[in-house]
């Protein structure tokens, strides 16, 4: 089983959307949406969210509101919810209130797009619920302050005063080059390593920042890495970017 993921929008129109963009990403993670209220109006609703959870969890039965992946299976190793609002995440923290099992539901402070696209690729690679929280954190680049209790982690980016323990180039071969799909491959893949990771300068774990690399097809992409997963982290990128991402 994978991580599994809950969309809290104010518009169902753009939970239902951003499920689906995720999906194609993430065949295998069951993504659910939660979006608009229960009479179709901009805003959020409680009960949405709590059969959201609920199902997303496994706690409980019952018919899906919203959208998801009709092969996906109830997750049992977490859930990690992303919102779009300020009041959408006070309804996302009320519904937690009703669960009966709240310890493995994490709220992600993240770009709702770029965020669910990276938590879905890290969640369809295996990660962990926390590393999950941590692809789509690190979409919306360096956090502004770190949250009481939770330590500093590699979203305060590479040690780039220190020599890399392991760097690697690798032209891209794909025809379309460093788009979205590719970016959240790579970001999703690289959060769930201990390891920080820059690629031509930008932050390997952050999807938004490779996007802007604007690297086409023949650009030679740089890597360099620091910490335990060093190795990993780049052969890792050079495994993708080698197969050409799964694309022609």
């Amino acid at each position: 089983m994978t991580v599994s993921i809950v969309v809290v929008s104010h518009s169902d129109k753009i939970a239902d959307g951003a499920v689906e963009l995720a999906a194609q990403m993430a065949p295998d993670v069951m993504i659910l949406a939660a979006g608009g209220t229960d009479d179709g109006r901009i805003g959020t609703s409680l009960e949405k969210v709590l059969a959201a959870l609920e199902r997303a969890g496994g706690q409980a039965g019952g018919d899906q509101t919203g959208t998801d992946q009709a092969a996906a299976k109830p997750g049992g190793n977490g859930t990690v919810v992303l919102t779009d609002l300020g009041s959408a995440v006070m309804t996302a923290e009320s519904a937690l209130e009703f669960l009966a099992n709240p310890a493995g539901v994490l709220l992600a402070d993240a770009p709702l797009v770029e965020g669910l696209v990276a938590a879905a690729v890290a969640a369809q690679g295996g990660a962990e619920v926390q590393a999950v929280r941590e692809a789509a954190e690190a979409a919306a680049g360096p956090p502004r302050q770190p949250e009481p209790g939770r330590t500093e982690g590699r979203d305060a980016g590479p040690v780039s005063s220190a020599s890399p323990d392991c760097t690697g180039d690798f032209e891209l071969v794909n025809q379309a080059g460093m788009h979205a799909r590719p970016a959240a491959k790579v970001a999703g893949g690289l959060a769930s390593l201990d390891a920080e990771v820059t690629i031509n300068g930008v932050d390997g774990a952050s999807m938004t920042g490779l996007m802007t690399l604007g690297a086409g097809k023949g650009t030679v992409l740089h890597v360099e890495a620091w910490g335990a997963d060093a190795e990993r982290a780049v052969e890792y990128v050079g495994g993708l970017v080698q197969a050409g991402f799964g694309e022609p």
